[in-house]
């Protein structure tokens, strides 16, 4: 490093952000506490460091009313811990947020104080509304378009909130945290179920408008969307936008509850890990009663909640109107391909042959063609052999919000084809069939077009902008500048072909125009 860089040198990693301040989050949950640190503040959040400690605050507290002293002890020293990654990450804010735990207890100052003594930051201790409403907003910020109930499971307790597009109304908070559901059921999971069908009967929300969507958020309710994914065979193992059919969620949760009431092992036991093992029958248990006392039809999760929320609601309201999957696929672009530049003008290449062949999109289509622009080039530092599987993988199990599985799945095919092209065998083919057949065919035609744009541009900007599509007399025609002419050969000819195959175009030509 110091040949290049010299000896006083300290050079920010070129795979990050340039100029930009990390921000972190410190979330004092009843199960957990956990640092999340994201690269900066902005619609679109990925995370730098992300680490969680099981302190369990909030065993007990229901009974006593205290947070107990092991606990305590074990959660100073977990963020110790996190006030030096803070501090060796430059975070330039540091936010502190404690949740149920903190809230209901008698003895909760004392420890607050030492929090903010080790963070040098403030802890704000949520209430239950503010907690729902940040939960809510931890839903839009990866599912801007939500609309439906959402609910927040922690280990003290589960806030509820409406969201009406991007909208929520006021929250709920119930005393059914799969900690305290533990303990007020004496370990019984059966128990547990009676306890959450009674406490869930005074739930305005739950009675309002039975039906539609509901979105669950919280650790124990990720390793059941995990769980599910397993034993239903899944091709996409991502809890973000997951999406189930509500009669089966429920079904699954009844086999769970039921086996652990019985002392047997549960459906899907092995893919929980032992921190959760013992609490997924809870959460089983109140998923279930939610299912049923909402009437909900769907079930879709959430890997996204209050953390994420809070930050969203620290953004300028003209920020928070911000597109997270567009603004993703741009960073990624910046950090990734070899010129953003060429990401705008294949932008308008790909609209340009889809009006001359006629085709016509949706806001949606146009939005994921867009992000598929920004995105068809990250796979160029890799072995030729391997840049279409290295790419799928980047689309498909990466990071970015705001896109649900079936259109990872399409911008996973349109990569396969731009860099394995149309008669690829990707390794994941049954991931790429989420996006339905008709979509599918979209992505691959979306593909094909990348195939012609690149071998003529050569990933930079100035060339696209000088070429144009028309559809004339059943003949695709790809019209080039006069000094472009060296550009017809045998290979774009070929790719023309292509490209006018799966659009279902018999014919094609290169013309040069002037």
């Amino acid at each position: 490093m110091n040949e290049y860089w010299g000896h006083d040198a300290d050079p920010t990693a070129q795979g990050r952000l340039q100029g930009a301040t990390p921000v972190a989050v410190l979330d004092i949950g009843s199960n957990s506490v956990r640092l999340v640190v994201y690269e900066r503040l902005g619609r679109s959040l990925t995370p730098l460091y992300n680490e969680k400690s099981a302190c369990a605050l909030g065993r007990g507290v229901a009974q006593s009313g205290r947070l107990a002293y092991e606990n305590i002890d074990r959660a100073l020293t977990a963020i110790q811990r996190f006030a030096l990654v803070t501090k060796l990450m430059k975070a330039g804010e540091v936010h502190v947020l404690a949740t149920s735990a903190v809230r209901d207890a008698s003895n909760s100052k004392a420890f607050v104080d030492a929090v903010e003594a080790t963070m040098g930051a403030h802890v704000q201790v949520l209430s239950g509304e503010a907690e729902a409403h940040y939960a809510a907003l931890g839903v839009v910020a990866g599912i801007p378009d939500f609309t439906g109930l959402v609910g927040d499971l922690g280990g003290g307790s589960l806030e509820l909130s409406a969201i009406n597009h991007g909208l929520d109304a006021v929250g709920e908070t119930h005393a059914l945290g799969v900690i305290r559901l533990q303990d007020d059921s004496g370990r019984g999971p059966a128990k547990a179920r009676e306890l959450t069908r009674e406490r869930l009967s005074k739930s305005a929300l739950l009675k309002a408008k039975p039906g539609g969507q509901f979105c669950a958020i919280g650790g124990t309710w990720r390793s059941l969307a995990k769980m599910h994914q397993v034993l239903r065979e899944y091709p996409l193992h991502m809890v973000q936008h997951y999406t189930v059919k509500a009669a089966d969620l429920a079904k699954l949760c009844d086999e769970i509850v039921d086996a652990a009431a019985a002392g047997k092992m549960f459906p899907g036991s092995d893919y929980v890990s032992s921190s959760r093992k013992d609490l997924v029958p809870y959460g089983a248990a109140v998923m279930s009663e939610v299912i049923r006392a909402g009437k909900f039809e769907t079930v879709l999760f959430s890997a996204l909640g209050v953390r994420e929320g809070y930050l969203l609601g620290q953004l300028a309201p003209a920020e928070r109107e911000v597109d997270p999957l567009l603004q993703g696929a741009e960073e990624i672009s910046i950090l990734r391909s070899r010129s953003l530049a060429h990401a705008a003008d294949l932008i308008e290449f790909t609209s340009d042959f889809l009006t001359a062949i006629h085709v016509r999109e949706t806001p949606a289509e146009e939005r994921l063609r867009r992000v598929a622009c920004y995105l068809s080039d990250i796979g160029w530092r890799g072995h030729p052999d391997y840049r279409g599987e290295q790419s799928v993988d980047m689309v498909a199990y990466g990071s970015l919000a705001g896109v649900d599985h079936p259109g990872r799945a399409f911008l996973a095919e349109a990569l396969a084809v731009r860099y394995m092209g149309l008669k690829h065998r990707s390794m994941s083919t049954e991931l790429m069939s989420l996006s339905g057949a008709a979509a599918n065919m979209k992505a691959r035609l979306l593909g094909a077009t990348f195939r012609v744009a690149y071998p003529m541009s050569a990933a930079m900007p100035g060339v696209l902008q000088r070429t144009h599509f028309t559809l004339e007399m059943g003949k695709l025609r790809l019209h080039l500048a006069p000094d472009l002419a060296f550009l017809a050969g045998e290979h774009l000819e070929g790719r023309l072909d292509q490209l006018a195959g799966v659009a279902g175009i018999k014919a094609s030509e290169i013309v040069v125009d002037g």
